[in-house]
């Protein structure tokens, strides 16, 4: 090929085309997979999670990132492990829980190295480390960032799914809202409760709060919609 072929090449391709790389490991990309192996269309995704289409094609064409609460609400939607997103290029599949089997991942690399974690970044300037070297079907093990302003939802609206969260704060201070109660977390204290009650996650005061979390069994319980 002449580099004015390549060139032109270049030209033609549109400006929001996703390179090699982004086709295959990008977070948005990775949900657009699991969508289409449902067979469902972006617009009955958007009505059923309760967002605009438009944002959800942002999403799959990684412009935009989704919210703690609106990644959660697709991936049950699709019923999609979580733990399939952090991938970064060792499997293009993506596995859909219900077809797993029950109890652990059998890991032949036990030990999660700090410099190698999977990591995912969201809106609102949150951030999720996995501490699993390998997914894990039934238990989501965390390290997450909610930086300075950070919430997993915006504040007039609250989430939630199946099973039980546990989460530990190592630093900075982290708002937690469980159906009409309101929590105020510091280092080294710790809380857990039903994820199917409407809440809300945001960190509080000029630092990030940062927290150890475990989400176990979110496919065990009814997976409801963000509530109005």
């Amino acid at each position: 090929m002449t580099a004015k072929q390549s060139k032109t090449r270049q030209i033609g391709r549109p400006a929001d085309a996703p390179g090699p790389r982004a086709a295959t490991n990008g977070l948005g990309a990775r949900l657009r997979l699991a969508r289409e192996r449902t067979g469902m269309s972006l617009r009955e995704l958007a009505r059923r999670v309760g967002v605009s289409a438009s944002l959800v094609s942002q999403i799959e064409r990684d412009r935009v990132k989704p919210s703690v609460g609106t990644l959660y609400s697709v991936a049950n939607e699709l019923g999609l492990l979580l733990d399939e997103l952090f991938r970064d290029g060792e499997s293009d599949s993506i596995t859909d829980a219900r077809d797993r089997g029950r109890g652990p991942a059998v890991s032949p690399h036990p030990v999660q190295r700090r410099n190698g974690r999977k990591s995912i970044k969201l809106a609102s300037g949150v951030r999720w480390e996995r501490l699993t070297a390998e997914s894990d079907r039934d238990a989501e093990f965390l390290y997450v960032v909610y930086d300075v302003g950070g919430a997993s939802c915006d504040e007039d609206a609250l989430m939630r799914h199946g099973g039980k969260e546990y989460a530990y704060v190592i630093s900075g201070r982290l708002g937690v809202r469980i159906g009409f109660e309101e929590f105020e977390l510091g280092p080294g204290d710790s809380i857990s409760f039903d994820a199917q009650s409407p809440h809300r996650l945001w960190s509080i005061g000029g630092e990030p709060a940062v927290a150890i979390w475990v989400v176990l069994n979110r496919f065990g319980g009814s997976q409801a919609r963000r509530p109005k």
